[in-house]
């Protein structure tokens, strides 16, 4: 089993930025594809991105494609989402998740083994 641990979340204004960072730990992760869901209340939770466990294919839904940017850090148990020209409509709690049998390749929740506790992101107009 794998723990994952967000960071980065808070308040930012409209066409701001905000950076978000996600930390795995446990056996086995560097074999993990990660990616970033959020949801907002009474809302099924949102594929946002997700990177394969190369950190070499990246897929982002088409909300958020040309304005967030997903990697894997220089630690590989860490990923990133750089999150510009930020909107209203971004405004969610954000989850990290982790999976092992798609690459990255899939937008469905169900698809993900685990589960971070979430990050709020709040955007202002």
């Amino acid at each position: 089993q794998i723990q994952l641990k967000e960071s980065g979340g808070g308040l930012a204004q409209a066409g701001g930025d905000l950076k978000l960072s996600c930390v795995a730990s446990g056996p086995s992760w560097s074999s993990y594809a990660m990616g970033w869901f959020r949801q907002t209340p009474g809302k099924e939770r949102e594929f946002v991105a997700s990177v394969s466990w190369r950190g070499d294919s990246t897929y982002y839904s088409d909300s958020v494609r040309g304005r967030f940017t997903i990697s894997r850090g220089d630690a590989r148990n860490t990923i990133l989402m750089e999150m510009n020209n930020l909107k209203p409509e971004d405004t969610a709690i954000y989850y990290c998740a982790a999976e092992r049998w798609y690459d990255g390749n899939t937008r469905r929740a169900s698809d993900y083994n685990y589960w971070g506790q979430g990050t709020q992101v709040t955007v202002s107009s």
